[in-house]
């Protein structure tokens, strides 16, 4: 459904707002997607060179006081109740559909009709036959000069870009493999209510659609070619959950008395052929544990790999075999962080200008864990001035503690004095170490990580020195 997009205003850097002309946008829906594109339309003039300055005209639900309530939360300055209303608006040139999958072909439909431009949200439709329908409406709106797309963000993500280029730029040679998972884990609660995206006569399809979709976009977007055939596995986990209670979104739900049938899928896995030959697998399941929004896809091809993790937003890791050596080392699979990682690189994906602060520079990556790292420096700290220690030193010395990170190891630290200091100078002795300066509050925390440093206040002890045993040493824990 996707068509050609405008090219960008020549200067990216021109101010928002400056001399555009509006885009009026009308959004139908206020929940959980239509919270997350009232934050998109609000900030894209802010960080993108725009040739349309967009603004939030109507938000359109069917509780009139809810979605008021949304709507001056987001910045939404009017409001419908009816979808047809917002359609038939004047002040309204693009209609962002953020509904249950059930109303998108008759709202797209309608809105196309109407001379609006169309942004939908994925899953398309709940049919094929609905699908094919708004294609054919959306390519004749095309002619008329309308856009219709629907809502693949992923897509626009700089290292995703650049890794397309890269694969159109045969950096890859010809492709061999596509594997991608998505991995959620928010249905894992047997608990969870039965909303409305477990239902298929209102969301349509469960993982397949709602994780699938993105992951079978960006695997052909990348690749730069279509699937040619697929075998896929489904299954349903937990086939009853408690009816929903009040208000809620398709993520949040408080149980009811009463269970449903739950008539979609938890999980999905397929393999599938391109028509070039190279063969792709995928994974969509709203039920990996400890997994919340993890999406990972990786390609190879005869004279190269690229890597993409969604957790690691601004990073796309590329191994090139036509270099000796191939440098650096693609991260492993987070289920298999213990097997030695493919040799490659991290790339630069190429900025926005607006961007840049937030795009890691090409590079190596930060060392592992596994590895150490170069020995931490010395933690210095000023002795207040006082009477000096008979063997210790000046009262503007400093003290000098060497934190032996590297092995994680304790170390003794003895007195350098050797012996108990005298009543007098023993209170400002620079080690604290003596038995006329006892400490009542002094620790290093021996659970912190290798290279840490926790520090805590000391106090002196108005005891005498007497009342505590003499002691000549002590261990600090790095």
């Amino acid at each position: 459904m996707e068509q050609p997009q405008p090219q960008p205003s020549a200067d990216p850097e021109t101010e928002p707002g400056a001399g555009k002309p509006p885009l009026r946008v009308g959004m139908v829906g206020y929940a959980f997607m239509g919270a997350a594109h009232s934050q998109g339309w609000r900030t894209a003039g802010r960080v993108f060179g725009l040739p349309r300055e967009p603004v939030l005209a109507v938000l359109c639900g069917r509780d009139g006081v809810a979605a008021r309530t949304a709507a001056d939360r987001h910045g939404w300055a009017a409001v419908e109740t009816d979808w047809r209303a917002l359609i038939a608006r004047d002040d309204v040139d693009l209609v962002d559909i953020c509904t249950p999958g059930d109303s998108h072909a008759e709202i797209a439909l309608a809105a196309l009709a109407a001379g609006k431009h169309v942004l939908c949200e994925k899953p398309l439709a709940n049919s094929a036959a609905e699908a094919e329908t708004m294609t054919r409406a959306a390519e004749e709106a095309y002619g008329r000069g309308q856009l219709a797309m629907v809502g693949f963000n992923y897509r626009r993500l700089p290292a995703t870009a650049l890794a397309r280029r890269m694969v159109a730029d045969g950096r890859l040679g010809t492709l061999r493999h596509v594997r991608v998972t998505y991995l959620q884990d928010w249905l894992a609660d047997p608990a969870f209510p039965l909303t409305w995206r477990l239902r298929r006569e209102l969301a349509g399809s469960g993982s397949l659609g709602d994780l699938g979709a993105h992951i079978v976009d960006l695997a052909q977007y990348l690749a730069g070619e279509r699937l040619a055939g697929v075998s896929a596995l489904t299954e349903t986990f937990v086939r009853e959950r408690p009816l929903p209670g009040g208000a809620g979104s398709g993520l949040t739900a408080m149980p009811a008395a009463g269970t449903g049938t739950v008539t979609v899928d938890d999980a999905a896995l397929f393999t599938g052929r391109f028509a070039s030959g190279a063969l792709a697998s995928f994974e969509a399941t709203r039920y990996a544990t400890g997994r919340k929004n993890a999406l990972r896809i990786e390609l190879n091809g005869e004279r190269g790999s690229l890597s993409f993790d969604l957790e690691r937003l601004n990073e796309l890791w590329f191994h090139d075999a036509t270099e000796p050596g191939g440098g650096g080392r693609l991260p492993p699979h987070p289920r298999h962080r213990t097997r030695p990682p493919l040799h490659g690189r991290l790339v630069a994906a190429g900025p926005r200008p607006r961007l840049r602060a937030h795009l890691r520079p090409p590079g190596p990556r930060p060392r592992a864990r596994h590895r150490r790292g170069p020995p931490p420096r010395p933690l210095l700290r000023r002795r207040t001035p006082g009477p000096a220690c008979p063997r210790g030193g000046g009262g503007e010395r400093r003290e000098e503690l060497r934190l032996h990170a590297r092995r994680g190891l304790r170390r003794p630290v003895t007195c350098p004095a050797r012996s108990p200091c005298s009543p007098v100078s023993g209170p400002t002795c620079p080690w604290r170490r003596c038995a006329a300066s006892p400490v009542t509050s002094a620790t290093t925390d021996s659970n912190s990580p290798a290279g840490a440093t926790t520090s805590r206040s000391t106090r002196r002890s108005p005891t005498p020195a007497t009342s505590r045993p003499a002691t000549s040493s002590s261990t600090v824990t790095a």
